[in-house]
């Protein structure tokens, strides 16, 4: 990759953040491709995770960590809980509020979405890479997670 309005080559690091970027936009579509997410918005797929990974939460917390007003994930959850997906049940520590959790039908949707992808993504590296291939791959997979970790 060049910087033509500079002359000079683009230095390396830069040149792998751009395939490394590339390669992770692909690889995300393909996943997504291999499980149905139905025609649920990317807003609402992230309330899906944080709920899995944090656990019950209030509308107006969502609606704080997402980075959006509380009306903007009012509609949201409305649409989750229409879709079967969220349900509502009063804080124990404070009946006022109301907290929102996935249902038992949006877990196991997760959990088949999840092993599709990973299903597709195990027989693709068989039939696409060598043993070898498979091996080299293996040492990468530190490195990425390196490059992720805060």
């Amino acid at each position: 990759m060049d910087d033509p309005a500079h002359g000079v080559a683009a230095r390396p690091a830069v040149t792998l953040a751009h395939d490394l970027r590339r390669f992770a936009g692909k690889l995300k579509r393909r996943l997504r491709e291999q499980a149905d997410i139905g025609d649920l918005t990317p807003s609402q797929t992230s309330v899906l995770v944080r709920l899995e990974q944090d656990g019950p939460s209030t509308t107006s917390a969502l609606a704080r960590v997402e980075g959006m007003r509380p009306q903007s994930m009012g509609t949201i959850i409305a649409v989750l809980e229409g879709a079967g997906l969220v349900m509502g049940m009063p804080d124990p520590s404070d009946g006022r509020q109301t907290l929102i959790m996935l249902t038992d039908q949006c877990r196991t949707w997760i959990t088949e979405g999840r092993a599709a992808r990973e299903d597709w993504l195990a027989r693709t590296i068989e039939a696409r890479l060598s043993p070898d291939e498979q091996a080299r791959l293996v040492t990468v997979i530190p490195l990425l997670q390196r490059l992720i970790e805060t």
